[in-house]
C-alpha cells in the first residue's frame, strides 16, 4: 500500500523549488507575516508536497519539508479528531494533494498564530497513530512527516484521549493578554470590536467563482470598517485579529470584553446550498433560532473552534440558560437596536434577503454585556455576491453605511442616558 507513497516522494521533491516559488509569492502578497517575534514566525516551515494512501483500515499521510519539523500529537473526541501541532509553517502544496481519504473524513490545516500551525484530521471512528516520526529525505531536499494511522475501538481511543497531558483551556487567557486596547481611547470614547470572522486553519466559505476563501474577504471588510469608524470623533474601534490567525469563539467574545467594547459586530460572507439567494442579513443572539437558515448557519459557525481541533468544554445546562439569560435581559435590546439601525443604513442601497433580521444561537454573540451583531454582508455561494464582496469600493460603501449605523445608535444611547 505505501509503496505508492515512496514513488510519489520523488516527483514531490521535483515540487519543491515550485513551492518555494509560491512561498515568495504569498509573501509578496502579505497572506503570511513579513516579520515576526521569533526566527521561526520570520522564516516558517515549507510544507512543499503531500500525499495520502491507505482505506479504512489503515491509512498514511506523508508531507514533505524543506527543514526538519518538530511536532506533537494530541487527540480529541467528539467528534474524533487527532491534532497535529507545527511551528510556524507555509503550506505550498495543492489541497488535492491532501484531500481525506481512508480513515479521514475531513483534513483542514493552516496558521493558528504568528509561531504555530495545526493539522487536524477528522476520523471516520476511533484511530490512533501507530506511527508519527520525522525522517530525512534520501535525495537530501529536506525531511518528512509520516503519519501511519490505524483504526482502534472506542475504549482505547477514550484512553488516548484520558492520559494525554495537553490542554488548551488556557489558551484564551494567553492569547487575549496579548490583543492590544485601542489606540488613543480616551475616556469616554465608545469603543467598538470589529470581528473578522474565521481565519488560520480555519478558512471559512469558498467563493464560487474565485474561490476566495471567506476569512480574507471578513479580513478586509473589517480592515475598512475599523479605518472608517475611527474618523469619527469619540469612536475607537479596533480589530479582533489583524491577520491570518485562528481565535476561538471565546477568545472572539473575550477580547471584546478585555476592552471595554460598547459594541461587538461579526463579519462573515458564507455560503448556501441555494445560490440564487443574495443579500446582507443582520443576526442576533436568542436561544431559538428564528428559522431554519438562520439555525444551520449558527450550527455552521458554531463548528468554528472544532475546526481547529479546539477541545470542546461543554458548560453545564444551567450555566449556559444563565449566560443566555443574562444576554437577553441586559444586552439583547441593544443588539436588536443596532440590528434595525444597521438595515436602515442599508435601505434603498444594499440589498438584503428577504427577512433580514433574523436570530439563533451564536455562540460568539455571548459576551452578556456587549451588545454584538452577527453581519452576513453577502453569500459567497451567489456570484453577484462575490463580486461585490471582493470590490473595494463596495467595501468602502458598506463601512460607510455601518458607521452611519453605529453614529445613530450611539446617538440613541447617549439620549437615553446611556
Amino acid at each position: 500500500m505505501f509503496k505508492r507513497a515512496r514513488i510519489a516522494a520523488k516527483s514531490a521533491a521535483r515540487r519543491s523549488t515550485f513551492a518555494r516559488r509560491v512561498l515568495a509569492a504569498l509573501l509578496a502578497a502579505s497572506l503570511l507575516p513579513a516579520a515576526a517575534s521569533s526566527v521561526e514566525a520570520r522564516d516558517p516551515l515549507l510544507a512543499y508536497g503531500a500525499r495520502i494512501v491507505g482505506d479504512d483500515a489503515r491509512t498514511r499521510i506523508v508531507i514533505d519539508f524543506d527543514r526538519e519539523p518538530r511536532f506533537s500529537v494530541h487527540y480529541i473526541a467528539n467528534p474524533e479528531r487527532i491534532v497535529v501541532d507545527l511551528p510556524a509553517t507555509a503550506f505550498g502544496f495543492p489541497a488535492k494533494d491532501l484531500a481525506a481519504r481512508g480513515l479521514f473524513k475531513d483534513i483542514r490545516y493552516g496558521k493558528m498564530d504568528e509561531e504555530s500551525a495545526r493539522i487536524v484530521l477528522t476520523t471516520a471512528g476511533p484511530v490512533k497513530l501507530a506511527l508519527a516520526k520525522v525522517q530525512a529525505d534520501e535525495a537530501g531536499n529536506g525531511h518528512r512527516l509520516v503519519l501511519d494511522a490505524e483504526m482502534i475501538d472506542k475504549k482505547a481511543f477514550a484512553e488516548l484521549v484520558k492520559t494525554q497531558s495537553w490542554s488548551d483551556r488556557t489558551e484564551a487567557a494567553k492569547t487575549t493578554s496579548a490583543i492590544p486596547a485601542p489606540q488613543k481611547a480616551a475616556p469616554g470614547d465608545f469603543v467598538i470590536a470589529v470581528d473578522a470572522g474565521h481565519g488560520g486553519i480555519d478558512t471559512g466559505a469558498i467563493g464560487v467563482d474565485t474561490k476566495t476563501e471567506e476569512k480574507q474577504v471578513t479580513l478586509a471588510f473589517a480592515k475598512a470598517l475599523t479605518d472608517r469608524l475611527n474618523k469619527e470623533p469619540g469612536i475607537k474601534a479596533f480589530l479582533t485579529r489583524e491577520d491570518d490567525e485562528f481565535l476561538s469563539l471565546s477568545q472572539r467574545v473575550l477580547i471584546a470584553r478585555q476592552n471595554h467594547a460598547g459594541l461587538f459586530i461579526s463579519l462573515h460572507a458564507d455560503t448556501l446550498k441555494q445560490k440564487d439567494i443574495r443579500g446582507a442579513t443582520v443576526y442576533t443572539i436568542s436561544d431559538k433560532a428564528s428559522d431554519k437558515l438562520a439555525a444551520d448557519l449558527a450550527e455552521r459557525e458554531n463548528l468554528s473552534d472544532q475546526i481547529a481541533g479546539k477541545e470542546t468544554v461543554a458548560e453545564p445546562p444551567e450555566v449556559a440558560d444563565i449566560l443566555l439569560d443574562l444576554t437577553r435581559r441586559e444586552t439583547q435590546a441593544f443588539s436588536i437596536s443596532l440590528a434595525e439601525s444597521v438595515l436602515n443604513s442599508f435601505k434603498d442601497q444594499v440589498g438584503t434577503i428577504n427577512n433580514p433580521h433574523r436570530h439563533a444561537g451564536f455562540r460568539v454573540l455571548q459576551a452578556p454585556d456587549v451588545p454584538s451583531i452577527l453581519l452576513e454582508i453577502g453569500f459567497l455561494s451567489n456570484a453577484e455576491d462575490e463580486k461585490l464582496l471582493l470590490d473595494e469600493a463596495w467595501r468602502g460603501k458598506i463601512a460607510g453605511l455601518l458607521t452611519d449605523a453605529v453614529k445613530r445608535y450611539r446617538a440613541a444611547v447617549m439620549a437615553n442616558g446611556g
